[in-house]
């Protein structure tokens, strides 16, 4: 009697962890959903890791109960393998090379002008200052808070080579900083009404690099959105509130990613239209590394965070809400190293993501 009770309580495990692995499937592949026409499921990636979570659960369970099992969750694990490796890759640390020129993207939130240190300097500039980029793309790049004068007196000195653009008077600004001549700058146009992304060709020396700066379309999320979501992580909002909250922020997630959508697509348009040259992309895509946005995009560049990074690499920390929405990619001719998202700095809601790019010899 026992023993049949255990074999049906087993094979209904097996069932929960099989239901389990094809909704993981499912999620991990999600970015082929174009949100235009699938809004709601198109940003099914936002809980991906909760359903690694879960078969890693099960793993733990036929480890303790019946070994056999554990080769359920290890086949999820196996068939999931791009999906998981795009969320959170693991790669052994090499050291950049000689020649390797350092790239970083940085959402700075209007340079965080209201935090200073007790001396009176601003922190995101003392910290762009020693990171010493050789290319430098920023997000967010709007200088009413800190002052033209401020940002200018530290940056002219680092770079001699600078372009910004915003998407219409008193919108959103971005920004690119460089060591090396630009040579050409375009807009890639697409309908927004307060992101853009820019296109620049840079001349390293007989090399000639487009530069993609991008700030796609934004969440939407208030301050009290966020909140609301943070209340619910914690577990402070149940019954109705939580369910109200949470069909909001589902609501605001989708509108966001229609429009974000078509700017992902010009962006690929542009990049296809480009392809054999010489590409570094970076920028805010306020989406997850399992994303229409993220999909298309990278579809013929490599996601240097994927490739040479290790870990969550969680970019966006605010309001309770963590994942890593700002990326580099580049082109075959380029290798990546040591991509990292450094968590130290805290004063944008933005962490910034920099990596170091070597040229490929020649075949």
């Amino acid at each position: 009697m026992f023993g049949s009770i255990r074999k049906f309580l087993l094979q209904l495990i097996a069932g929960a962890n099989l239901a389990t692995i094809f909704i993981m499937l499912f999620i991990g592949y999600s970015d082929r959903l174009d949100p235009v026409k699938h809004g709601v499921l198109a940003n099914a990636g936002l809980v991906f890791p909760i359903f690694l979570l879960i078969n890693f659960c099960f793993l733990v369970f036929w480890l303790c109960f019946k070994k056999i099992g554990v080769l359920i969750p290890l086949l999820g694990y196996i068939f999931c393998y791009i999906p998981i490796r795009t969320y959170i890759p693991f790669n052994i640390p090499r050291t950049p090379p000689d020649g390797a020129i350092k790239v970083m993207s940085y959402n700075v939130w209007s340079f965080a002008g209201w935090e200073r240190f007790p001396d009176g300097k601003f922190p995101i500039l003392e910290y762009i200052r020693q990171q010493k980029a050789d290319i430098l793309c920023l997000q967010e790049a709007l200088t009413n808070e800190i002052g033209k004068a401020r940002v200018d007196s530290v940056m002219n000195k680092l770079y001699q080579y600078r372009d910004t653009a915003m998407s219409r008077p008193g919108g959103d600004c971005i920004a690119i900083y460089s060591r090396y001549p630009i040579v050409s700058r375009e807009r890639i146009q697409y309908p927004s009404k307060g992101n853009l992304s820019m296109a620049y060709e840079i001349k390293k020396g007989s090399d000639t690099i487009i530069v993609v700066n991008n700030h796609l379309e934004t969440t939407g999320l208030s301050v009290e959105d966020k909140s609301s979501f943070k209340s619910m992580v914690k577990g402070n909002l149940e019954g109705t509130a939580a369910k109200k909250a949470s069909y909001h922020l589902v609501d605001k997630l989708s509108e966001a990613s229609i429009k974000r959508a078509p700017q992902a697509d010009a962006v690929a348009r542009y990049l296809s239209k480009h392809l054999g040259r010489s590409i570094i992309l970076c920028g805010d895509f306020n989406d997850t590394p399992i994303s229409y946005a993220h999909h298309v995009i990278s579809k013929n560049l490599t996601d240097c965070y994927v490739e040479s990074g290790n870990g969550l690499g969680f970019s966006y920390h605010e309001g309770g809400m963590y994942v890593r929405i700002d990326n580099i990619m580049c082109s075959s001719d380029w290798q990546p190293f040591e991509c990292k998202v450094d968590s130290k700095i805290k004063d944008s809601d933005h962490y910034p993501i920099f990596c170091w790019l070597k040229k490929r010899g020649k075949p």
